[in-house]
């Protein structure tokens, strides 16, 4: 298959290079960062492109953006996440999304070349490769963290709180009614477990939060 490569230890993409052409791959690109690899996706349209999570310039999550960025805009073009980290917030929208030509697999848990290789064809046909640990994290994490109980939209009307816009603000900003926005907001309080008590306003809590997320 035809692939790109991004992570930016060179040690590790030239290993991998060198690995997938001995196989009878053909990497058509492997870059260093998020950017070079967007950029290589479109201009080449590989069938696949193995991803690392920490990349230049903040080395926090840009390439899980990045193959978000791909599955949306090249669906075609498979994705293997490789990395040693679990970015919990694009990791479950990587796994929620597109039902196939993904995956996601932690470098320190692949054991053996065949199982690695074996995830990167199953993905590149369609299929799905996820790593049973990174399985396991996103679902203590959605257990155990009352903000993964909001839906997207709690989620953009929190935000907007947390931005210091007021209901009829949300409403506008977000192009739905006044009365949609309270209902959200009343969501929110339920979801988060706030209920009147003393002190801060449960606005105040909800956002303090959410910013502690």
């Amino acid at each position: 298959m035809r692939l790109v490569i991004a992570d930016d230890s060179v040690l590790l993409r030239e290993g991998l290079v060198r690995l997938l052409e001995e196989e009878g791959h053909e990497v058509v690109a492997a870059v260093g960062d998020a950017e070079a690899l967007v950029a290589e996706v479109a201009r080449l349209e590989p069938e696949a492109a193995v991803v690392d999570v920490r990349m230049p310039p903040t080395h926090t999550d840009e390439g899980l953006r990045a193959a978000l960025r791909i599955r949306a805009e090249y669906p075609r073009v498979a994705v293997l996440v490789l990395s040693q980290y679990v970015e919990r917030r694009y990791a479950t929208e990587l796994l929620t999304g597109s039902p196939g030509g993904v995956g996601y697999l932690l470098k320190d848990r692949v054991s053996e070349v065949g199982e690695f290789l074996a995830a990167l064809e199953r993905v590149a046909a369609g299929g799905a490769a996820f790593d049973p640990e990174v399985v396991r994290r996103l679902l203590a994490h959605a257990q155990s963290d009352p903000l993964a109980r909001l839906t997207p939209r709690e989620r953009d009307v929190l935000e907007q709180m947390a931005q210091g816009w007021n209901n009829p603000a949300i409403a506008e900003r977000l192009h739905v009614s006044l009365s949609a926005v309270e209902k959200h907001v009343n969501a929110i309080f339920d979801k988060l477990d706030l209920d009147h008590g003393t002190g801060h306003s449960r606005r105040v809590r909800a956002v303090l939060r959410y910013l502690g997320e």
